[in-house]
């Protein structure tokens, strides 16, 4: 793309292409992209003004829609060490809390940002860092297809469309222009607002095109294919499931006086039912069941019997057992048995209510 002259034309668009381009379209690229560039911009604003206007239980704490709760339920299939992010910020709540209104504050102004067209170019790389993030945070959940990728793919490629096409027509940034024709000279407002193109000649400009078409390709794909497959290889359900519940058990234990001790981290399932552990058992060495809990036994346990990593989603009791919403973690003392078994113990099997197993072996 060629140098920029400033002129005045339709409707003080105040600048045009020299060369093959023209004002004219620039001005209807500008119209192609004002559905684009508003839509995101409400989405955006629609997750940031849930929380802060119509939702506010959403930031409290101590209301069960707070946003950690959320953020846990994420945990067990975030990538690229997102999960480790999610686990520190649970255990530090100065730091979850400020990130939380970090994050929906970024949602919100960027939202009203791109909805008024205004410094659209530095709105639409800020909503593409967000949409990264919430993809690799939320974006193996779905029960029926990947829904929270769907929104976030989508997202992406809009905001690569913005950052690389600007606001064009009807936007604050136009106006700025249009108003002081001197913005046109300065390298800031050309590269944060929309209102002009990118000042960058024909090659190069190709070159960032399509590095940028390359990053959204790539990147979407490949999650895509991570989680789904139905690109190289079949469909498939994903590394975690967003359906079936599924617990992992490590650091199991039994004492001299026959206590015994594990932890737990339910890591997959839906976030919308919690699993529900109905049985417990001991097993011996051939996997054949020497003593056990029943579902009454452990409906009754006391709170001290359960340790929880995390303060927000958490393993307790319930009507049918042992209950936990999506991503808890917890160390669990189970009663003890008296009835002399625990001896030939080799293993500790935990069933939920829809007869999935998981066992861990004993340490003495």
């Amino acid at each position: 793309m060629t140098a920029i002259a400033s002129t005045k034309q339709r409707g003080a668009f105040p600048t045009t292409l020299t060369g093959p381009g023209d004002a004219t379209l620039w001005w209807s690229a500008g119209l192609a992209l004002l559905s684009v560039r508003f839509i995101q911009g409400f989405i955006y604003w629609g997750g940031g003004s849930r929380r802060f206007i119509y939702a506010p239980s959403k930031l409290d704490p101590s209301a069960h829609t707070w946003m950690a709760n959320k953020f846990q339920t994420a945990m067990p299939g975030a990538l690229l060490g997102m999960d480790h992010v999610i686990s520190f910020m649970l255990q530090h709540f100065y730091v979850l809390y400020a990130g939380v209104i970090l994050f929906s504050a970024a949602e919100l102004i960027v939202g009203v940002m791109l909805m008024a067209g205004f410094m659209t170019r530095a709105a639409a790389v800020t909503s593409m860092g967000l949409s990264v993030v919430l993809m690799l945070m939320f974006g193996w959940q779905g029960a029926t297809c990947i829904d929270e990728w769907t929104m976030a793919a989508c997202n992406l490629a809009m905001g690569a469309t913005l950052t690389m096409g600007g606001a064009g027509a009807y936007s604050i940034d136009r106006r700025l222009l249009a108003r002081h024709p001197g913005l046109a000279e300065t390298g800031w407002f050309r590269w944060a607002s929309g209102a002009l193109p990118l000042n960058l000649g024909k090659d190069t400009l190709r070159k960032v095109g399509l590095a940028v078409f390359a990053c959204v390709a790539v990147f979407n794909v490949a999650t895509y294919s991570y989680y789904r497959g139905s690109v190289v290889t079949p469909f498939h359900g994903g590394p975690v499931s967003p359906t079936k519940h599924h617990l992992t058990l490590d650091n199991a234990s039994i004492d001299k006086a026959g206590i015994v001790r594990f932890h737990v981290y339910l890591d997959a399932g839906t976030p919308e039912a919690p699993v529900h552990v109905v049985t417990a058992a001991l097993l011996d060495a051939g996997h054949r069941p020497v003593g056990g809990w029943s579902t009454p036994v452990l409906s009754a346990m006391p709170k001290t019997a359960f340790a929880n990593d995390y303060a927000y989603n958490k393993f307790g009791t319930g009507p049918f057992g042992i209950k936990a919403p999506m991503g808890a973690k917890a160390t669990i003392t189970l009663p003890q048995l008296s009835n002399g078994t625990t001896s030939r113990a080799a293993y500790v099997q935990l069933v939920d209510v829809d007869g999935s197993q998981f066992t861990a072996p004993l340490a003495r």
